[in-house]
């Protein structure tokens, strides 16, 4: 193991431990039995095999996919706060092949998948165009595309997508061809997890082995130096960049469609979109060690369902931990970058 796998390793073992002590004050501040919460964590995230495979990683796995669309954007330069209207996109797109047309499982899902990420890049294209025709900054566009693709998801489960008896808010069930197979049987756990983790790979090589991934790195670093030094077109790159984004954001809409919900649903993201965001900044927008902060993630996530069954502990405080956790970093991050300015000034 080299030393930036031993130094992601470290991070993110690092950050479970912070995240259990300040979840461990919050408890003791608000009069809870700490014990029994952190045991009740525990029982919900990495009890048992059953809430490790069904619970954490089932979990963690929009959150990965999602966190590499936010890794390359932002590895950019671009500031992609869209990935959950992409995500919301992706998993439209999907739904509608899936109940559309049937063939081989194969070759369904994989035109399942290729709708969802299709669906997320033309999404982003329209935020990415903006930025580029008009020099709209993409925070505001990509926010505002958030609500939009949720509105239009909600006229959809009510309108041409509802499913046939017309009475709830969703679409009609996938058919079993449509469904990511299972990787271990008796679980949960489905096969976008695997090509969660192929597409972290992927992509690390892409950034650290590639021109093209090269090109990304100088652009987000200094696009007025990719320009001039090194004779990079800074817009094209962004644009490509943008659009990448958004397909792995909707290609893990549509991960979430054909491997958990098998249908779609107003709620269907209880916001994986813009926990991503914290799962790539506190992998400090490295692809491998997104794979570790969205287990962390989902790990934190399925515990805090039982720490609320069984504990009466509300989920809230585990929304709590992980925003204090982003704050540290991004705090932490800032006082580095200070500190070196400081010493090449002496």
């Amino acid at each position: 193991m080299n030393t930036s796998a031993l130094r992601d390793v470290s991070v993110v073992a690092a950050l479970t431990m912070f995240a259990l002590l300040l979840l461990t004050i919050i408890l003791a501040a608000t009069g809870h039995d700490v014990g029994d919460a952190l045991t009740a964590l525990a029982r919900g995230s990495v009890g048992s095999w059953d809430a490790l495979l069904s619970g954490t990683l089932v979990r963690a796995t929009p959150l990965l996919i999602a966190g590499l669309a936010i890794t390359l954007a932002f590895r950019a330069g671009v500031l992609n706060i869209g990935a959950e209207g992409q995500l919301l996109m992706g998993a439209a797109a999907a739904t509608a092949l899936g109940l559309a047309w049937h063939g081989p499982a194969w070759l369904t899902v994989g035109g399942l998948l290729l709708a969802g990420a299709l669906a997320g890049g033309c999404w982003a294209a329209v935020a990415a165009t903006l930025r580029l025709r008009f020099g709209v900054l993409e925070v505001i566009s990509t926010l505002m595309l958030n609500f939009v693709a949720q509105y239009l998801l909600g006229w959809l489960v009510r309108g041409p997508m509802q499913e046939p008896t017309r009475i709830y808010p969703q679409s009609a069930t996938l058919d079993t061809v449509a469904r990511l197979p299972i990787v271990i049987p008796g679980s949960r756990l489905h096969a976008g997890f695997l090509l969660g983790i192929v597409l972290a790979v992927a992509l690390a090589i892409l950034l650290r082995r590639t021109a093209a991934g090269f090109r990304i790195r100088l652009v987000g670093a200094n696009p007025v130096a990719a320009v001039s030094a090194g004779r990079v077109d800074a817009a094209v790159v962004a644009f490509g960049a943008f659009i990448a984004s958004g397909a792995l954001a909707g290609f893990a809409g549509a991960v979430e469609v054909s491997g958990v919900t098998f249908a779609l649903y107003e709620n269907l993201s209880p916001g994986y979109g813009f926990s991503a965001i914290a799962v790539a900044l506190l992998a400090r927008l490295n692809p491998l060690g997104v794979i570790g902060t969205a287990v962390l993630f989902g790990a934190l996530e399925a515990g805090a369902v039982s720490m609320q069954r069984d504990a009466a502990v509300p989920s809230v405080v585990v929304n709590v931990v992980e925003a204090v956790l982003i704050l540290l970093v991004v705090a932490t991050d800032r006082w580095r970058a200070q500190r070196l300015t400081a010493q090449a000034g002496t």
